[in-house]
């Protein structure tokens, strides 16, 4: 056994050797910032505009739409987004889970073709104490991941470093998105 010390744990916790944190503290100021009172959320206007451009939108299917998250914390992050403004998936019929889903898999594709990461965090934050920063509408993250893709500048410099310019990248995913639509017929 190795004599590396896991803090307080024994030298059998092979978890704590293997696990890698991921600190985003620049995330904080937005997550702990006044948002506006509104009626609808800021994903409800972003699916009734008709600027997809503007707005970075990527993707839209019958129930659910994708966007790229202007507040990224790497190159790539992006939301897929029930039309219906529910704050959990208590909220969606099985139909709109199904086609929540299915447009998740497309963008990961997406992002596979366009950026190979070398992996994913998806997931989906309930409730501010979960890391909600939009609380009132549920939506799932697709973060892709590189080895080494968290480095000095959000630590010392509270900086992140995006490496392409988000209109770029949209029109990138929107072609890579286009060319795989509907690959899995039901």
């Amino acid at each position: 056994m190795s004599n590396y010390r896991c803090f307080d744990f024994p030298q059998t916790c092979y978890y704590c050797l293997r696990m890698e944190s991921l600190h985003a503290p620049w995330r904080i100021e937005y997550i702990l910032a006044p948002k506006p009172a509104s009626v609808e959320s800021l994903f409800t206007r972003i699916a009734n505009s008709n600027d997809d451009e503007a707005n970075y939108v990527i993707a839209r299917e019958r129930t659910c739409y994708a966007v790229l998250n202007t507040y990224p914390y790497t190159g790539g992050h992006l939301m897929v987004v029930p039309y219906k403004q529910v704050p959990d998936l208590n909220g969606l019929t099985d139909q709109e889970m199904t086609d929540l889903l299915k447009l998740t898999r497309r963008c990961q594709n997406g992002l596979n073709r366009v950026m190979k990461p070398e992996g994913f965090n998806i997931g989906i934050n309930l409730g501010r104490v979960a890391g909600a920063g939009i609380v009132e509408h549920l939506h799932i993250h697709i973060v892709p991941r590189w080895f080494g893709d968290t480095n000095f500048m959000p630590v010392i410099a509270g900086t992140t470093v995006v490496p392409q310019a988000l209109k770029e990248l949209a029109a990138q995913l929107r072609a890579a998105l286009k060319d795989q639509e509907h690959p899995h017929a039901d």
